[in-house]
């Protein structure tokens, strides 16, 4: 990878009951949370050897099948789209979590064998037992707020292509080395973006590849490189980063573990934006330039300017759906949205 100047800022973080995660995610940039987990046991299983990480995790294998995407070694552990980018470089399987940290305690020291990675696999259903003993006891009111979606990822020498999510993120390195390389989201035309559809997990991943950069391809990674900042993680180690912000993960020994939160503050009644991409595709993205135009002010005004301007000189009754949403609302407005695509 082309040489990048900007280290994420580190900040000491020695216990997790006392972390300002509120704070940190409204500051809008990244940070590496120091030896957070120092004293989680799969921490100390994991320096002392792989076979001893893959053994504890083992106790907690609750029978339920596991989904692994299992790559050819020729992919070199990156994870992303087949060369013409109409499907995914590796395939989906199921299986026993028990089975498949078998195979990977197998292949170790094997620089042939495939790249195997679980990723985000709810720990309560299929590890029931290891929250007690490796998720961390986060204290701070957004989190008490908003419970996060705490899932594990284990693998071997493997890379996420950048991506972004659309939930904050806590990732907190385990097993092995991580090295995590983060983008702005406003950088997201000089990643090149493959396709909607197919995706390895849901959000569409960069095209370019980190290690070798074609620039006469993509000229504008080089902007996005000028952007960047890298994440150099050890076991132990936290990242927290907000929504949006997008993310290349390299895991860099033969074995490695990690956990992550995944939350939003937004309510549950809100839709995903994803949603409302697509039919901005489908509505706005091929009209006449001078009408997009137009349409670009008229969401300036009504979706992102000050929540409450476009409904101050109505009176109450008369606000409909400009009126904050609640539960009920916005039951309305999808039901309205519904029938108007089913015309």
């Amino acid at each position: 990878m082309p040489a990048i100047n900007r280290r994420t800022r580190v900040i000491e973080a020695a216990d997790a009951s006392t972390l300002p995660v509120g704070e940190l995610i409204a500051d809008g940039r990244p940070a590496i949370l120091r030896g957070i987990a120092r004293d989680v046991p799969l921490v100390a299983a994991g320096m002392e050897s792989a076979q001893s990480a893959i053994t504890w995790l083992k106790q907690f294998d609750g029978g339920r099948p596991v989904t692994a995407y299992v790559g050819d070694p020729a992919i070199g552990g990156r994870f992303g789209y087949a060369d013409d980018f109409t499907a995914l470089n590796f395939t989906r399987e199921r299986g026993s979590l028990s089975g498949y940290l078998d195979r990977l305690l197998a292949s170790l020291d094997d620089a042939a064998s495939p790249s195997i990675y679980i990723g985000s696999t709810d720990i309560d259903q299929y590890l029931p037992g290891l929250r007690e003993q490796a998720a961390l006891p986060f204290g701070d009111a957004e989190l008490q707020d908003h419970p996060p979606l705490v899932s594990i990822w284990i693998g071997n020498r493997t890379t996420a292509a950048a991506h972004y999510d659309m939930s904050n993120n806590i990732a907190v390195t385990l097993v092995g080395r991580r090295r995590f390389t983060l983008f702005p989201p406003d950088q997201v035309a000089n990643l090149y973006p493959g396709p909607l559809d197919p995706t390895p997990a849901g959000q569409v991943v960069s095209t370019v590849d980190f290690n070798a950069p074609d620039l006469a391809r993509h000229p504008r990674f080089a902007e996005a490189l000028a952007a960047a900042e890298v994440a150099e993680m050890e076991p132990g180690d936290a990242l927290i980063y907000p929504a949006l912000w997008w993310h290349q993960v390299e895991a860099l020994d033969p074995f490695n573990a990690m956990i992550n939160y995944w939350w939003n503050t937004s309510p549950s009644f809100m839709d995903t934006p994803q949603n409302t991409l697509l039919h901005a595709l489908l509505s706005l993205r091929d009209r006449p330039a001078h009408e997009k135009a137009g349409w670009q002010a008229l969401f300036d005004y009504y979706v992102f300017g000050d929540a409450a301007r476009a409904a101050e000189h109505l009176p109450p009754q008369a606000r409909g759906e400009l009126a904050p949403l609640d539960t009920i609302a916005a039951r309305r407005l999808r039901a309205k949205l519904l029938q108007r695509l089913n015309r």
